[in-house]
């Protein structure tokens, strides 16, 4: 009998005929993938695979690279999930778990009895490359949720269970590699052998592993100067012991037994003490201070920050003004154009730099300015302007990705001001295992914002949001530790609440359109989440800059 074939089209519109049945891996070896650039997965029709799918009908093929977000996040977590093999075959009575990103690694903990040092690094290092070295294909297997329970509960995986129990999940994926195995809600590689370059470096108290950078595979970056950030990480990893909470399944926990109310209650209670020991930190300096800079990453709750703590300076009898930098863009025709030809709002040359200097050298000496109006529909100032005086015994605030550095607020001398950074930097991980991206929650702050608020589509928000990770890459982070304080804005039940009002946004997005994979994988993550109704939260929480109903005006 005639062995059956099916078509695969490819990226560059080429078709080609393989066997029924054939796995991508092996039709992979058909195509010149560089060392530099190795394959990690593959997209079906717009789903992502791992390479051990067999293609089955006709198909639209795209291979993913480690070039590719998709790509390098794969690495990433095959690396990781490496990383837990070589520590479980090495330590039996060792408990390691994942934390946050730092710099272009991922922070780890290592409960063992004794303090992580480089000898004991060395080892898991060794022993990671041994399993390398090896090229052990990685065994996927898929259960159901009644089955998946049963095994972690014979496995004594009690966070993986606890995560599995009350997902809105019906079937869960499993990686095993030797007596290894882990919940993976997404691809791994095929096989340990993926992995080629990674660093161990201590970092006290735990340890960061190092990836490569995407564009430059053989290249591994330092860690940098990263620990005012990575303080706030450990404040946020404090709550979350008071809240009793430190991943997916805790948090469903209490949302299960009816814990919530207190739980969303005793969260805004710890965003409400830090707000209120920044004012007082600034009251100290307020012979010195004249100037306050917001700044963070878009989805920080910048805004809503600012509006709290003019509230807490004002109960300290500090009479603060607000200053939005947003009037100072220029015109549209003269706005800066990014790689790829299109306008660069997250420049810092998209800004009028010399006339908002002007203005703040002239407030600061007591004189009223004329503040522009900024139109963003037309991409132009408007006719009418405000005055604005500051008084002798005033404060300006200001709130703008730019406000770290420099050279927006040269006019003023650094003793003058206050510097303060604001990111939604979450406290949860999925389980011990599996790390929950700071991105990802700011994005789906966007979703939901700008789809209510500003007439975007959810498809083009995330098409949008690319552009600008690569404007806070270049525009915030390398300010963010010039900062004088920083500020946490995740709270611990938040995407328990995103979740309702971003699934429907998320499920209009068809197969065929462009943000349907990252559409895919976001649903895929919020079903870990049981729902959490939007009804007590207060109506000054940051997070109802992004809900509605808020009792501040923006």
């Amino acid at each position: 009998m005639k062995q059956k074939t099916v078509n695969a089209t490819f990226a560059d519109g080429k078709t080609i005929e393989f066997a029924q049945g054939e796995t991508l891996q092996r039709i992979a070896r058909e195509f010149p993938f560089q060392p530099g650039n190795p394959l990690m997965a593959v997209r079906i029709n717009q789903d992502l695979f791992p390479l051990c799918e067999t293609i089955e009908t006709d198909a639209r093929i795209e291979w993913v690279t480690y070039d590719s977000p998709e790509g390098m996040e794969i690495y990433q977590r095959t690396a990781s999930f490496i990383l837990f093999m070589a520590v479980s075959e090495l330590y039996d009575n060792s408990r390691l778990t994942i934390g946050h990103s730092i710099a272009n690694g991922f922070y780890y903990d290592l409960y063992m009895g004794i303090p992580v040092n480089q000898q004991i690094l060395a080892e898991i290092s060794g022993k990671m490359k041994e399993i390398i070295g090896r090229d052990l294909p990685f065994r996927r297997i898929v259960l159901k949720k009644s089955e998946a329970i049963r095994y972690f509960d014979d496995r004594s995986m009690n966070d993986s269970l606890r995560l599995i129990e009350y997902a809105d999940i019906d079937e869960v994926q499993i990686y095993e590699n030797g007596r290894f195995a882990n919940f993976e809600p997404f691809p791994l590689a095929y096989s340990t052998g993926a992995i080629a370059h990674f660093e161990l470096k201590s970092y006290y108290p735990g340890f960061v592993m190092l990836f490569p950078e995407q564009k430059d595979f053989a290249s591994i970056p330092a860690i940098g100067n990263t620990r005012k950030l990575f303080e706030i990480y450990h404040e946020s990893k404090a709550w979350g012991k008071i809240l009793g909470v430190n991943d997916i399944g805790r948090l469903n926990e209490v949302i299960a037994h009816n814990g919530i109310s207190e739980l969303i209650k005793i969260s805004e209670s710890l965003h409400e003490k830090k707000i209120a020991r920044i004012a007082d930190m600034i009251g100290k300096r307020k012979d010195d201070i004249r100037l306050i800079l917001i700044a963070g990453p878009s989805g920080a709750g910048k805004t809503t920050f600012s509006k709290r703590l003019t509230i807490h300076l004002r109960a300290i009898g500090i009479r603060p003004l607000t200053l939005s930098l947003d009037n100072y863009f220029v015109n549209r025709e003269i706005c800066p154009h990014d790689e790829k030809g299109e306008f660069d709002f997250e420049a810092l040359e998209a800004v009028d730099i010399a006339l908002f200097n002007e203005h703040l050298r002239e407030m600061m000496q007591g004189k009223e300015v004329d503040v522009p109006k900024y139109d963003f529909e037309s991409g132009r100032r408007r006719p009418e302007i405000q005055k604005l005086r500051l008084e002798d015994d005033q404060m300006l605030i200001v709130e703008g990705i730019h406000c770290m550095d420099n050279r927006l607020t040269v006019a003023v001398s650094e003793t003058n001001k206050y510097k303060i950074y604001v990111s939604a930097l979450t406290q949860l991980s999925v389980d011990d295992h599996n790390r929950i991206s700071t991105t990802d929650t700011r994005l789906l702050r966007r979703i939901v914002r700008d789809n209510k608020f500003r007439g975007y589509s959810p498809g083009e928000i995330l098409l949008r949001f690319p552009s600008v990770i690569r404007g806070e890459r270049k525009n915030i982070f390398p300010f963010q530790e010039s900062a004088d304080v920083m500020f946490n804005s995740a709270l611990v039940y938040e995407l328990a609440v995103l979740k309702d009002f971003a699934l429907p946004l998320l499920a209009s997005i068809g197969n065929g359109d462009e943000s349907y994979p990252e559409a895919r994988r976001l649903l895929t993550f919020l079903k870990l989440f049981l729902s959490v109704a939007a009804d007590e939260i207060p109506p000054t929480s940051i997070l109802r800059e992004f809900l509605g109903n808020s009792s501040f005006r923006y």
